[in-house]
């Protein structure tokens, strides 16, 4: 089963949202339009409310839906020994008449107790549908064999239940039949053309009678893997003309063999075809209409020997059919007291079927039916609700209102309304819903289209001041590519220059260094001039002692003296004079060191100040040499905007 889907027949990943499925469906909001995680719509099965016709299988060409039934079950209880009896169609003879026997064979090899041909209990329901109609003057019944046809009645037109005639299908009498009056005791299984009648099987008013529905094509596909086949299985229980109940108008067959042509047999079949005449009969009933003896009706157009439950291949030729003729022949009888003898008249073979079937209880054959309609029942929108979601659909006119193109599956504009209202299907899948969008989204491109057009003439126009700002623009960058190489190139003397005044004051300041160690060593000789001159006015100061001393003995020595007095005042005026030298030469050097030092002081000062005018012209250098370097980049850029421009001015 795929993600949320329920039912017997569900929507797989090959589904593309064509919408044919809807257009067959015979039930409009059986199938629901929703979008994948991959944003595509497709068309899902929504179980709750489909009926198992099948139709959508014929019409779907992609393969996009599957049904589940019961032959993997079937198979894993018979493998683990569970008592199982089998109840087969006729219609499995019909579409594998050289195969059919030998899987019976194969499977009763593999287990299976008693062999069944629900031919016989086609036989009973034939019976039972006369016992009861001429007993209980029940003309204008509706039979019951399909499955499908009972799913739309009790789940879409309850009012039709009470005429659906309360006698079972072949199935269920064949099955109840093997319960009831052969007293076996193993779970059934019916071999079956149909995918609905799982439904049948599992309504809780058949008792639990069947237990599994194991459909031809998947029976077929499974016996021919596991090369299921064995020596054929002969039928158990003689049968008549309920062989024929399969073909279209087979029931119909039954009952003029019976009651003779007299009686008036409505024979409807076809998915599409059967519903309408059923919505159509329901009115006739209301209304009190004259009602035929009964209505025989299938689902399928061919009848159930091409079921919803058999090989799509087989529908391809008329061979079952042919096939079908052949059994319907053997069935007939020679023999006058029989139910099936061909020269008997009408009365005659009724009499010897209920004679045949006079052991059996009607009662035992008889069916309950259940109204399903509620949840089920489809709303239909009040005209302001209808007007309503037409507007939604931007279909306010009464003509767009009755397109009825059918391309989203429905009928009609109104038939999608109200599977809109209903909540299975939206407006995105209306193709001229969609048109009037495209042809509004058209008007808003050609509006913008315009506007685009206004627009691109303005901008020729903004163009042509461009092209002619882009030529002065062109001027002006070829300006500024000359002004940038000369900044370049001024730069790039300055940092040159800059870098030779840098060494000339490295030359100052080495000058400076120089004049700085003479002066210290002018210092060092004043200092040794100053020792010098202390040592001459010691040497005066002596001088003058001995002048005095002179002086003294002169006197002393009178006239003699008197020469030696004149000597020593010479020395004594000789140490006057080399103390007044000395001491104005000490003076003059005092006066000396204090302006070397001063000098050095400058000296110094001068140093300082070539070393911060030094480092000025170094970061000088070092700017000029960044700006020359930015300055090259910016030339480099106005030279890719000037090629730019060179671009755009050949476009």
């Amino acid at each position: 089963m795929y993600e949320n889907q329920k039912g017997l027949i569900f929507t797989n990943d090959k589904c593309i949202g064509c919408n044919k499925c809807i257009s067959v469906c015979p039930v409009i909001v059986a199938n629901r339009a929703v979008m994948t995680k991959e944003g595509f719509q497709r068309i899902e099965v929504d179980g709750d409310k489909c009926i198992a016709c099948g139709a959508c299988f014929d019409a779907c060409e992609h393969n996009a839906r599957e049904f589940v039934d019961d032959t993997e079950e079937f198979f894993a209880a018979l493998a683990k020994g569970e008592r199982i009896s089998i109840l087969w169609a006729p219609a499995f003879a019909a579409n594998y008449p050289n195969e059919y026997k030998k899987i019976l064979g194969g499977l009763k090899k593999m287990g299976a107790n008693r062999i069944i041909s629900v031919s016989f209990g086609a036989d009973i329901t034939t019976w039972g549908y006369i016992k009861y109609i001429s007993e209980h003057h029940f003309t204008g019944g509706i039979s019951q064999p399909c499955p499908a046809i009972v799913n739309y009645v009790e789940h879409y037109i309850p009012e039709l239940i009470p005429k659906l005639i309360p006698v079972q299908s072949p199935l269920m009498c064949a099955a109840i039949y093997a319960k009831k009056y052969l007293n076996i005791t193993d779970k059934l299984a019916f071999i079956s053309p149909c995918i609905a009648k799982k439904d049948e099987i599992n309504d809780p008013k058949n008792k639990g009678y069947v237990s599994y529905n194991v459909t031809f094509d998947h029976l077929i596909q499974y016996a021919r893997k596991h090369n299921i086949k064995a020596e054929p299985a002969p039928d158990e229980i003689e049968y008549g003309l309920g062989s024929i109940y399969p073909m279209p108008g087979g029931l119909k067959e039954n009952v003029y063999w019976f009651c003779g042509e007299e009686v008036f047999i409505r024979q409807i079949e076809g998915e599409k075809h059967a519903y309408e005449f059923l919505e159509d009969y329901r009115k006739r009933v209301l209304a009190g209409k004259r009602l035929p003896f009964m209505v025989d009706a299938l689902n399928c157009s061919k009848g159930c020997i091409y079921g919803t439950g058999i090989e799509e291949n087989k529908t391809e030729t008329d061979d079952i059919l042919y096939e079908l003729q052949a059994i319907k022949e053997a069935s007939k009888s020679n023999r006058k007291s029989s139910a099936w003898a061909r020269k008997a008249t009408p009365a005659q073979r009724l009499k010897s079927l209920n004679k045949q079937f006079a052991c059996l209880d009607l009662k035992d054959f008889m069916r309950e039916y259940t109204d399903k309609s509620n949840g089920n029942k489809i709303q239909i929108p009040n005209s302001s609700e209808l007007s309503a979601i037409f507007a939604d659909m931007k279909k306010n006119t009464t003509i767009s209102q009755h397109i009825n193109c059918s391309a989203c599956g429905y009928d009609t504009c109104v038939e999608m309304a109200t599977a809109i209202h209903n909540k299975c299907n939206n407006k995105n899948s209306c193709v001229h819903y969609i048109k009037n969008m495209a042809e509004q989204e058209k008007e808003r491109i050609q509006e913008i289209s315009y506007e685009v057009e206004a627009k691109n003439d303005e901008m020729a126009k903004k163009n042509a001041t461009i092209e002619e700002m882009v030529g002065e623009a062109y001027g002006e960058f070829n300006t500024l590519n000359i002004s940038i190489d000369e900044m370049i190139d001024g730069n790039n003397n300055n940092a040159e220059e800059s870098t030779n005044i840098s060494m000339a004051m490295m030359k100052v300041v080495n000058f400076c260094d120089d004049m700085r160690k003479s002066f210290g060593e002018i210092h060092e000789l004043l200092e040794q001039l100053g020792g010098n001159n202390e040592n001459i006015t010691k040497v005066a100061a002596k001088t003058n002692l001995l002048s005095l001393n002179a002086s003294i003995e002169a006197a002393r020595a009178g006239e003699v003296g008197k020469g030696f007095a004149v000597v020593a005042q010479e020395i004594k005026t000789l140490s006057d004079v080399s103390r007044g030298a000395a001491d104005d030469s000490s003076k003059n050097k005092d006066q000396i060191v204090t302006a070397i030092a001063r000098l050095m002081e400058s000296s110094d000062n001068l140093i300082q100040i070539v070393d911060n005018v030094n480092e000025r012209i170094s970061n000088l250098a070092a700017s000029t040499e960044e700006i020359a370097a930015s300055a090259t980049m910016i030339g480099q850029v106005a030279s890719e905007l000037h090629n730019k421009f060179d671009r755009i001015k050949a476009l």
